[in-house]
């Protein structure tokens, strides 16, 4: 626990150092809200298959998602860095445990996933008339810090295994890509809108069950299909995925 606190506080405060990352973050979601959320309240009210709720209990929980995909997904970009400076190097060769070294790093980008949901959802309230529980809503910033732990562990062990600032993009935005799409973050896809083959590929797709939880804690749906199995599968893939992170960690050591 003091590792993992001491490597927090670090990078934490590296973060407030330069908070450019704040308003960097959430600039694609605003944009979402401002220019494709009033095209979803024509079109919500007017087609069948839509999930219930407003346009923007639908379209504000997906665009919380898509914030921690991506900004957890590129926090490897700050591992390169600290392992082409050597200060990587220096951390493995301390007594601190693998585990706590990357879940510290793990932690602050959860910190930094929620720090910017509530911004966005504080947005949609005041300017959109979003109309979402309370309790909902801080349910929904759980879901969040358990994406961006998942992304931000996977995200370090793909870094750390290519060990290279070209192919790590080119490879995050070959796997992001289809998982966005297949994800209904913008345009939900349910067994109405959407082909027989492209649901159920979607429904492959994990993120889908977590996108489709996000949206029920939104609309304060709490039942066992709405919720708690796209719960589960996102506590599996964190397990999974700080699991990996450790033991690429590990190994480097080795």
């Amino acid at each position: 626990m003091r590792e993992t606190w001491l490597i927090f506080r670090r990078d934490l405060l590296l973060s407030l150092r330069n908070p450019a990352w704040l308003m960097i973050g959430i600039m694609q979601p605003v944009l979402y809200l401002v220019l494709f959320g009033p095209l979803m309240e024509k079109v919500v009210g007017s087609t069948p298959g839509f999930p219930p709720g407003s346009s923007w209990t639908i379209l504000t929980p997906a665009l919380i998602v898509q914030l921690a995909l991506f900004s957890s997904s590129f926090a490897g970009f700050a591992l390169l860095a600290d392992y082409r400076s050597g200060v990587l190097e220096r951390l493995r060769v301390t007594p601190a445990s693998r585990i706590g070294l990357l879940l510290g790093k793990v932690l602050n980008n959860a910190v930094q996933a929620v720090v910017q949901a509530i911004l966005i959802t504080v947005l949609a309230y005041v300017a959109f008339g979003l109309d979402a529980p309370l309790g909902g809503v801080l349910l929904s910033l759980v879901i969040v810090a358990l994406v961006a732990v998942t992304l931000a562990s996977a995200s370090y062990a793909v870094a750390l295994t290519v060990k290279s600032e070209e192919a790590f993009p080119a490879l995050l935005n070959a796997v992001l890509m289809p998982v966005l799409l297949l994800s209904g973050i913008l345009l939900p896809i349910t067994s109405i809108l959407a082909p027989d083959w492209l649901y159920w590929l979607s429904r492959v797709n994990p993120f889908t069950h977590v996108v489709d939880a996000e949206r029920a804690t939104f609309r304060g749906d709490f039942t066992f299909d709405a919720l708690y199995f796209g719960g589960l599968v996102l506590l599996v893939m964190a397990v999974l995925a700080v699991w990996w992170g450790a033991r690429t960690f590990q190994r480097e050591n080795a």
